[in-house]
C-alpha cells in the first residue's frame, strides 16, 4: 500500500490557502501561502492517520489523483506504522499470537503499534517481513 493521497489546495476568501484530503475528511487544515499549507498538509495527514491507528479505525488506500489535485505522502515513519497496523490487522492474529511470531512480547508490539512512540524502522521492517510484507521506500519529486 502506498500513502500518498490526492490532496486539494484551494484559496479561500481571505486568500487562506485551504486543504483537504477527499479519502480522509476529517483531514482539513490551512496555511497563509502554498509552502506553509504544504507543511500544514503533511502535519494534517500525519495526525490523521496516527488517530486511525490509535483507534484502529480504518486506513483507506489513496484513491486516484483528480485534476487539479495534489498529492500529499504520509511522512516515513508514520507510514510504516500503519503498513505495520494494517499487516496485524489483516492477520487475524491475537497480540499474544504475533509477539511470539515475532519473537518478541506483546508490550513491544504495543509500542511498534503506538503512534507517538518512537520506532527505529528496522524493527518495523523485520516485524513487517513476520507477516509476509515488507518495507519499500521511494523517492519522487516533490
Amino acid at each position: 500500500m502506498h500513502f500518498v493521497y490526492p490532496t486539494r489546495f484551494r484559496p479561500d476568501r481571505t486568500g487562506e490557502i485551504v486543504v483537504s484530503f477527499r479519502d480522509l475528511p476529517e483531514c482539513l487544515t490551512s496555511g497563509a501561502d502554498e509552502a506553509e499549507a504544504l507543511t500544514e498538509a503533511v502535519d494534517a495527514l500525519e495526525e490523521t492517520i496516527a488517530g486511525r491507528i490509535k483507534r484502529s479505525d480504518d486506513i483507506p488506500a489513496p484513491s486516484a489523483r483528480r485534476s487539479g489535485e495534489r498529492r500529499v505522502a504520509v511522512p516515513a515513519g508514520m507510514a510504516a506504522k500503519a503498513a505495520l497496523a494494517l499487516a496485524f490487522r489483516e492477520s487475524g492474529l491475537t497480540g499474544d499470537e504475533f509477539a511470539a511470531l515475532a519473537g518478541t512480547d506483546e508490550r513491544s508490539i504495543g509500542r511498534m503499534l503506538d503512534p507517538k512512540h518512537r520506532t527505529p524502522p528496522g524493527h518495523i521492517e523485520r516485524t513487517l517481513r513476520v507477516l509476509g510484507q515488507q518495507l519499500v521506500v521511494e523517492v519522487e519529486s516533490a
